[in-house]
């Protein structure tokens, strides 16, 4: 087993060399039909996403020769000179290429840690890996133990369960406050990137009705329509504050658009539970005094930049506990493929001991006297094979145990001895 990887990352390289690199969808059958040589690559898969290009490959000629034979692909390929690139280059083998695949599959690797998206895009690279042929034994194991390694990291650490952007706490925070967020109207004040994207996530959790307000009127129409809301006017939105849920606040005014007493109006009139303020506005568009309202909720920027802080280091925390689920993940990986590799061993030591038991028949056949067809039968396809398996099972058993516990390749030979054939 020679598994080779070799790629490059946002880690080690500038977007603009990664966009050189890129196999993008057009491309990528041909480019899996080209890498696999079976000579020096036998199979291949290729991960490229916008922050990472990695080539995996088993390599029959060996360690060394397989990343000599990807690093050279790749700049072939895309025309590149190897001077270009090699210094963004990363190179892993054997159990460090086994550990880092875990690790973005995992995404520990990732700009965001625990994010989900890689594990997608890893999952895709393998299908189409196995749509273009080359995918066999080695990487077919490699890539499900993959999968699998990764699932478990979710499953069993909280890595991707706390949200580490501003979007994704405010539908946290409206799930905490509403439970449901069905049937939540959003009000958006203005039209900042953030509180967009904010008012997206809502929309996408559940909410199902959204006014946009925006002093520009064009903007607030693009947004509203984006998402089959509507209009209200600037200057008197707060009038439509009692028919709404959550209110996100995002201008470039320089003082409060949304003050205590026009809140005050709006929960005493909308008489149906709790109200939710998000402002992300700096300065701050929404007077601080709404928090001291009955049934008003009120978190501005530093409160979700707090959250979020706090979310990216339990993350981290969380990473340590996968690092410990991935380095005992490649260490029984590897003893699997120990045992897969001596297959072939095995196999062998069926064949010697089938010829053994043949000769000691041929050997005794005269004393046995006339037999019949049947009892013939019975013989080759029952009393022989019966014969080999409780004569080989002890010997193979002893094989898969020196191979998981990384004892010499020359079991075989000393088994030879031991059952003395020449």
């Amino acid at each position: 087993m020679n598994i080779v990887l070799v790629g490059l990352s946002h880690r080690t390289a500038p977007v603009e060399i990664r966009e050189r690199v890129a196999f993008n969808e057009a491309c990528l059958a041909e480019a899996l039909a080209n890498l696999v040589d079976q000579e020096t690559i036998d199979e291949g898969v290729i991960v490229s996403t916008c922050n990472r290009v990695e080539l995996i490959a088993s390599s029959p000629a060996g360690a060394e020769p397989g990343l000599h034979r990807l690093t050279n692909f790749i700049c072939d390929f895309h025309s590149l000179s190897v001077d270009t690139i090699h210094h963004h280059l990363y190179r892993h083998s054997q159990d460090h290429a086994i550990k880092h695949l875990f690790r973005v599959a995992s995404s520990l690797d990732s700009m965001v840690l625990g994010e989900s998206q890689i594990l997608g895009q890893v999952k895709e690279a393998y299908r189409n890996a196995i749509e273009a042929g080359t995918v066999g034994r080695i990487l077919s194991q490699l890539m499900h133990r993959t999968i699998n390694v990764a699932k478990r990291v979710r499953t069993e650490t909280a890595i991707s369960q706390l949200p580490v952007s501003v979007s994704s706490v405010a539908v946290e925070l409206a799930e905490k406050i509403f439970g449901e967020l069905n049937n939540k109207t959003i009000l958006l004040v203005g039209a900042g990137e953030m509180a967009e994207l904010a008012a997206q996530n809502l929309m996408e959790a559940g909410s199902n009705k959204l006014l946009v307000t925006n002093r520009t009127a064009e903007r607030a129409e693009r947004f509203a329509h984006e998402f089959n809301g509507g209009t209200v006017g600037f200057e008197t939105f707060y009038e439509v504050m009692p028919v709404v849920d959550i209110v996100i606040c995002s201008t470039g005014a320089p003082d409060y658009v949304i003050r205590a007493e026009e809140a005050r109006r709006a929960l005493k009139s909308r008489r149906k539970g709790p109200l939710l303020f998000i402002d992300i506005s700096v300065p701050r568009n929404i007077d601080p005094e709404v928090a001291e309202l009955d049934n008003a909720f009120l978190f501005d920027i530093d409160d979700f930049e707090g959250v979020v802080e706090s979310n990216i280091r339990e993350r981290e925390r969380e990473a340590r506990n996968a690092e410990a689920i991935i380095e005992t993940e490649v260490h029984n990986f590897i003893k699997h493929m120990r045992s897969f590799d001596i297959g072939p061993s095995i196999v062998e030591v069926k064949q010697i001991v089938t010829q053994l038991a043949q000769n000691e028949l041929k050997r005794h056949r005269k004393k046995l006297g006339e037999l019949s067809p049947e009892q013939e039968i019975k013989i080759a396809e029952v009393l022989l094979p019966a014969l080999v398996n409780k004569l080989s099972h002890p010997i193979i058993m002893q094989m898969r145990a020196a191979a998981r516990n990384e004892e010499p390749a020359d079991t075989l030979e000393e088994l030879r001895k031991m059952i003395k054939i020449d």
